[in-house]
């Protein structure tokens, strides 16, 4: 095995070196934890390889660091640490050798920058069977093995992912093997699947790798509708078929989030559409960013669903005999987001999310083109129809404008258009209680007292028409509310 001389520990390997048992000394830095030490990126995740007990060396290092002890596969005795450290938390995971040896471990790894150890004691020293180092230095990234993709397809989608997180190129060799091994994705747990497949979605520049499983044949067996968005005319932008649209809208939304961000410089923004967007929406920068954080699945960033949501919010028009222009492909691309949310097993929120996203996301578009910004009523329907998406659909409303003209935006729509975003993300924020959620005036029981009703269609109309116009401003009192009814009910027999 080839060995390296190296520079001093970073600073949570120390913190493992001196936590662990005296008598625990045959144990490995590996993996992807070696690979980011070496290129000097910050170091989260500490992969662990130890001949035997990693279950029980996870649990002592836990009790010695006060943090949480997790067995990921107490069968083949995989354990992981959550260590809260001073600078963030930390991700310790302990395994066994896979084979008889550290070197055969390696060997059956999936990269060679990946197939890199370091012993924690003794003499520091990189221990480096395929030549990681050296395809390091060169920025490619190369299969250990001809059968690398073979035992783990999943291993083409992680492929094209560090590509594009480390600016590596594939070696061509390897791509060869990443084209052969593609079919096989389905065989793969959608569990794991959707895992790697929001890490691409999570880069901060998510539609290269898409292109990239694209042309490797792979994007057919993970998103099959957005491959087949692939040379389907999209009649709006006449220079782009709807795959392209596609990832235009996904790429504005992303740099709309980027120049969105709190932490973003205002005076490096040189897209003009995009610094009038900061000027007009800038002040919810700080909500949106919470917004973003809360998501709707702890392991699963909503940024990333945004993302998805992006991709595939037209992909309804792709249906045979769609007319592009007409609000159906909103209702069906809506069913199709749902079938492939299942299919990816996502969580029941997900799922409705980016179902509302998909069958709501030209509603913001309509106000505007209505030539004026949504009125109190109009917004507590729009929230009243797209419940906790709308900010969501706001969002993404957005970027489908950006992508839809691209250089050619007129700015007096896209002034009309942020105007609605903002009264949108106004009315969300803060004006909550008198547009979105209103006290309530008239309930049902006041409602069959006072006018004679029976629970019926009728009386949930009446009560949504109450309510509606207390976010007009035309109803402040129960008198006021009953009033109305009496008049609502006139004008309906």
């Amino acid at each position: 095995m080839n060995e390296y001389p190296l520079r001093p520990w970073p600073e949570a390997v120390e913190a493992v070196r001196a936590a662990l048992p005296a008598d625990a000394r045959e144990v490995y830095l590996v993996g992807g934890a070696v690979r980011d030490w070496l290129l000097g990126r910050p170091l989260y995740d500490v992969d662990l390889l130890v001949p035997r007990g990693a279950l029980a060396l996870a649990r002592a290092l836990a009790n010695h660091l006060g943090a949480a002890f997790y067995p990921l596969d107490a069968k083949r005795g995989f354990g992981r640490v959550v260590w809260e450290s001073p600078r963030g938390r930390v991700f310790i995971d302990f395994a066994p050798y896979r084979g008889a040896s550290l070197e055969e471990d390696l060997r059956a790894r999936d990269f060679t920058i990946n197939a890199m150890a370091v012993p924690l004691y003794g003499d520091l020293r990189l221990i480096d069977p395929t030549g990681g180092l050296r395809d390091l230095r060169e920025k490619v990234l190369r299969a250990c093995s001809e059968r690398a993709f073979e035992d783990d397809p999943l291993r083409v989608l992680r492929a094209v992912r560090l590509s594009a997180l480390l600016g590596f190129r594939i070696e061509p060799h390897t791509a060869k093997l990443m084209r052969r091994a593609a079919p096989f994705l389905p065989k793969v747990s959608a569990e794991r699947t959707t895992a790697e497949l929001f890490r691409i979605l999570s880069l901060p520049r998510p539609t290269a790798p898409l292109k990239a499983l694209a042309e490797l044949g792979a994007l057919t067996h993970i998103l099959p509708e957005l491959d087949a968005a692939r040379g389907v005319p999209h009649l709006p932008t006449p220079n782009e078929d709807l795959w392209l649209h596609s990832l235009h809208t996904a790429e504005r939304l992303v740099a709309l989030l980027e120049a969105l961000h709190p932490e973003y410089d205002q005076e490096k923004a040189a897209d003009f559409a995009l610094g009038f967007a900061m000027v007009r929406i800038g002040r919810y920068r700080d909500r949106l960013a919470e917004h973003l954080r809360a998501g709707s699945h702890p392991d699963r960033p909503l940024r990333a669903l945004l993302v998805l949501a992006a991709l595939y919010h037209d992909l309804g028009k792709a249906a045979e005999g769609e007319k592009q222009g007409s609000d159906e492909h909103a209702r069906r691309g809506a069913q199709i987001a749902a079938e492939r949310g299942r299919s990816l097993r996502l969580s029941a929120d997900e799922i409705s999310r980016w179902k509302s996203i998909t069958r709501y996301h030209l509603l913001p578009m309509n106000f505007t083109l209505g030539g004026r910004p949504p009125s109190g009523g109009e917004i507590y329907r729009f929230y009243r129809r797209t419940r906790g998406a709308g900010v969501d659909i706001v969002l993404i409303s957005l970027a489908n404008m950006l992508a839809l003209y691209g250089a050619s935006l007129p700015h007096s729509l896209w002034q009309a258009h942020l105007e609605t975003a903002r009264a949108l993300l106004e009315g969300w924020w803060e004006r909550r209680n008198e547009v979105v959620d209103p006290p309530v005036l008239l309930d049902g029981n006041d409602a069959m007292q006072s006018l004679g009703l029976k629970p019926s269609s009728l009386l949930g109309e009446l009560l949504e028409a109450v309510r509606t116009a207390q976010a007009e401003g035309l109803v402040a009192t129960k008198e006021e509310a009953i009033a109305y009814a009496r008049r609502w009910l006139d004008e309906r027999v």
